[in-house]
């Protein structure tokens, strides 16, 4: 029985086998760290999942809230393409310019449109700019506002997109009704909202690895 410690040996052993140098970003996760940069980006096989989805469905134009490092932008800006481009917003101004310079250094300024500041402030401005749907939303953001992000991104997104919201298993804290922390309530919010909205079909994932025990929620447009 494998335990807790070889999670991270195991997507280590993912990543050497299925995610080349050239993909693996290791500068970006190196310069986030001297950057003082909390180390919360998604791990390796989850940026290429992220990657995987979203050049399954095509995926043109992708809404991201939570750039941090631009770990996780430079993943989906490299499936949208030529032409496509990923929104992404990032709070912290610091963290918005580690990011553009490691977009930047990955070859991916021209696909990235990074805006910084609240993004419950700013989603109500790009609602207004009306700009094509999004294709796919990645949401990595403070987690209490899961479910207000949730609604944003299904606003502007079109039928057959994808909504995939990290974070939501909380070491299982979601199922457990004695957690009443931010993180575990505002995950708990989201699953209710998901479960209330006749718009969407969805379901979640646990995942284990180099990240803990956590899992993302998957949803698709109706």
């Amino acid at each position: 029985m494998f335990e807790v410690k070889n999670w991270h040996s195991v997507d280590d052993y993912i990543g050497a086998a299925l995610i080349s140098k050239e993909e693996a970003q290791e500068e970006t996760l190196a310069a986030n760290a001297r950057a003082g940069l909390p180390a919360i980006d998604v791990s390796p096989p989850q940026g290429k999942l992220l990657y995987l989805l979203a050049c399954a469905i095509g995926a043109r134009h992708v809404l991201e809230i939570g750039t941090l490092g631009g770990y996780s932008t430079t993943w989906l800006a490299r499936a949208v393409g030529e032409g496509g481009k990923v929104v992404t917003f990032e709070v912290d101004a610091h963290h918005a310019e580690v990011a553009r310079a490691n977009v930047a250094r990955e070859g991916m300024s021209a696909r990235v449109d990074l805006r910084v500041g609240p993004a419950l402030e700013m989603l109500p401005l790009l609602e207004s700019e009306r700009a094509q749907p999004f294709d796919l939303a990645f949401i990595d953001a403070d987690k209490p506002s899961n479910a207000a992000y949730f609604d944003y991104a299904l606003k502007l997104s079109r039928p057959g997109a994808l909504i995939i919201v990290d974070n939501v298993i909380r070491e299982g804290a979601v199922a457990d009704a004695s957690a009443t922390d931010s993180g575990a309530l505002g995950a708990r919010a989201l699953f209710d909202a998901v479960a209330a909205e006749g718009r969407v079909e969805a379901t979640a994932v646990q995942t284990v690895g180099a990240k803990g025990w956590d899992g993302f929620l998957i949803a698709r447009v109706r």
